[in-house]
């Protein structure tokens, strides 16, 4: 089971497909997973290398 380093959400009860969507980053060497939803609110700054907490 994963949860949301972002909002808290759990992986539990989610299908296989929209886990597939889930994004996992490496931050200060710690392995964090964020859901679809913040996912895809926060892409530029994923995709921009920006450590979660500037967004």
């Amino acid at each position: 089971m994963q949860t949301c380093a972002f909002c808290g959400r759990t992986s539990e009860g989610v299908d296989a497909i929209t886990l597939l969507s889930w994004t996992t980053a490496v931050e200060n060497g710690r392995e964090r997973s964020f859901c679809d939803t913040c996912s895809r609110d926060h892409l530029r700054a994923i995709e921009g290398k920006l450590d979660s907490e500037w967004w």
